[in-house]
């Protein structure tokens, strides 16, 4: 018997991995059929804020409009690829365990699917990755993305 993945989850954040690992659900939701439910996830950080001392809500809201329309596109794509059961949430808060516990929790995942990193060095070396994180702390199967739509290795960017 093999595993039919039903709730499955995607975290976003604007980069091109986690856009590959959106693109590579969207494939796993159309095989495993109809009923598979696939969820976006985007996550603002809004400890990012909290040392910003001229902060105000217009911040967030810039952020969180900027995100809604790329999380309506990929609802788009999904759709057109005829994955009918696609949504997204925006969640505020610390996305490690947001994206580790919290939302598969409330929706049941059985996957979460995320890109390899969506950081930078120097950021991954301060705060940690979220990828790390999830794969170590989640609440239910992860799968890391490491390569392109054609399972080929993503390029590294080149130090300058």
């Amino acid at each position: 018997m093999t595993q039919q993945y039903q709730h499955i989850l995607v975290p976003v954040d604007g980069s091109k991995e986690a856009e590959l690992a959106f693109k590579k659900a969207v494939a796993v939701a159309k095989r495993n059929g109809a009923d598979t439910e696939l969820r976006l996830l985007h996550v603002v950080d809004t400890r990012a804020f909290q040392n910003i001392s001229s902060f105000d809500s217009s911040m967030v809201e810039q952020v969180t409009t900027t995100a809604k329309k790329t999380l309506d596109q990929y609802v788009d794509y999904a759709k057109k690829q005829g994955v009918a059961n696609v949504s997204y949430t925006i969640e505020y808060g610390a996305p490690k365990t947001i994206i580790a516990r919290e939302v598969p929790k409330e929706m049941h995942a059985d996957l979460i699917m995320i890109g390899a990193t969506g950081l930078n060095a120097v950021e991954r070396i301060l705060i940690g990755s979220v990828t790390e994180f999830v794969t170590r702390t989640a609440i239910c199967d992860v799968l890391v993305v490491r390569t392109d739509l054609d399972n080929q290795p993503i390029p590294v960017p080149k130090k300058r």
